[in-house]
């Protein structure tokens, strides 16, 4: 091919088309290739939701066991079963004769240290456990029976209010009697404590004026034995 000037130039390539339009211009021509093609991304459809709702499959209850066997297991060859307190013991709680049904909040609440969380009913039944070694700590009759005041004071608000939980079975207490025990266990303590001085003192080495003193108390007895005598 010659142009204006004379010159022989190559004839011109076509431009190179799109694999989406070579694909379609093939469909047009043969329609079995199509049907091929949808068959084929059907069947691909298919696998990548069968493998996407394997995925989110719940475990059945036998995987379940399976995977809690293997890490009980583990957890058994690492050794994190060994020297767990209460090992070999029987559980608080469980063996007394009578049963508290909510001994396990209870003790969550006691081993967390947590408060405002519990309902009144649960809350007051272990402040009640825990007041008599409350009062001990106080050391006047006057701050005795203020604590015993508002202790009451909200035992019977907490019986007024209707907010649902536990029923408060907690009883209110006499001020007069709080302040007697607390009198009697203030003696006990002090009677012990005064005993358990005396049986420290009683151990002791005697100090030097100590021996002096006995030593003179025994020449004045000797003396007197003799004038006696």
């Amino acid at each position: 091919m010659a142009d204006s000037d004379g010159t022989d130039r190559a004839p011109r390539r076509p431009a190179p088309a799109r694999r989406e339009e070579v694909v379609r211009d093939t469909a047009r021509r043969d329609p079995s290739l199509a049907a091929a093609r949808y068959r084929l991304d059907r069947e691909n459809a298919a696998d990548r939701h069968a493998e996407a709702q394997e995925e989110r499959r719940a475990p059945t209850a036998a995987e379940l066991r399976s995977i809690a066997k293997t890490q009980l297991d583990l957890a058994i060859e690492r050794g994190d079963f060994d020297n767990l307190p209460l090992a070999g013991k029987p559980l608080p709680n469980l063996t007394s004769g009578t049963h508290d049904p909510d001994w396990w909040i209870k003790a969550k609440i006691e081993r967390e240290g947590l408060s405002g969380v519990a309902p009144p009913a649960l809350s007051l039944r272990t402040e009640n456990e825990r007041l008599d070694a409350l009062l001990d700590t106080m050391t006047t009759e006057a701050s005795v029976r203020a604590t015993v005041a508002d202790f009451n004071g909200r035992i019977i608000e907490a019986r007024r209010q209707l907010t649902g939980g536990p029923p408060v079975v907690t009883p209110t207490r006499d001020p007069d009697v709080e302040v007697r025990r607390w009198q009697d266990r203030r003696a006990v303590r002090r009677a012990e404590a005064e005993r358990a001085a005396a049986e420290i003192a009683a151990q002791q080495p005697p100090t030097r004026r100590e021996r002096r003193r006995q030593a003179r108390a025994a020449k004045a007895s000797r003396a007197a034995r003799r004038r006696r005598g």
